[in-house]
């Protein structure tokens, strides 16, 4: 049985080395955020991050993750507090929410490596990460809000406060 980090936690699951690591989440560690889309790494709904890198779970082998950390959108943020959720939220971006988990996954990988991103960086960043409900100018509004919220917490907790 593989032995994985996933959300910090070291976990055996009972899966072949060559299963989809989609499958292990869902199935066997009964964490569901993260979504089945296509199966075929073109939509994104199934988005996690593997040392950092927003990876598509339904085309990454058990294999492949052994020894490594994996983020799923359960693991974001032990609160649910993470500035691209409270944005989501505050943008009101989800319609059916299907494809959001995957949607907000890849984002953090953007604003993990970059949180001044021009619109056009988010735009490109999140190609192919697909959206039925058509909600990409939410999405993209929220990136650049939690983007600047991320900043702006940065420059407050950076602060001399008088002692």
């Amino acid at each position: 049985m593989p032995n994985l980090n996933i959300n910090g936690r070291n976990v055996s699951v009972d899966a072949a080395g060559d299963s989809p690591l989609l499958w292990a989440i869902r199935e066997q560690l009964q964490m569901t955020g993260t979504k089945f889309g296509c199966g075929a790494g073109l939509c994104g709904a199934c988005t996690v991050h593997v040392n950092g890198e927003a990876v598509r779970s339904c085309q990454t082998m058990v294999s492949d993750v052994v020894g490594k950390k994996v983020v799923t959108i359960e693991g974001l943020s032990a609160k649910g507090d993470h500035p691209l959720q409270k944005a989501w939220i505050t943008e009101q971006v989800p319609q059916c929410g299907y494809c959001q988990s995957g949607q907000i996954m890849q984002a953090a990988a953007l604003l993990a490596k970059n949180t001044n991103p021009t619109r056009e960086e988010v735009v490109d960043h999140m190609d192919g990460n697909l959206c039925r409900c058509m909600t990409y100018s939410r999405i993209q509004k929220a990136i650049m809000r939690a983007a600047s919220d991320m900043r702006t917490a940065s420059n407050v907790s950076g602060e001399r406060r008088p002692t």
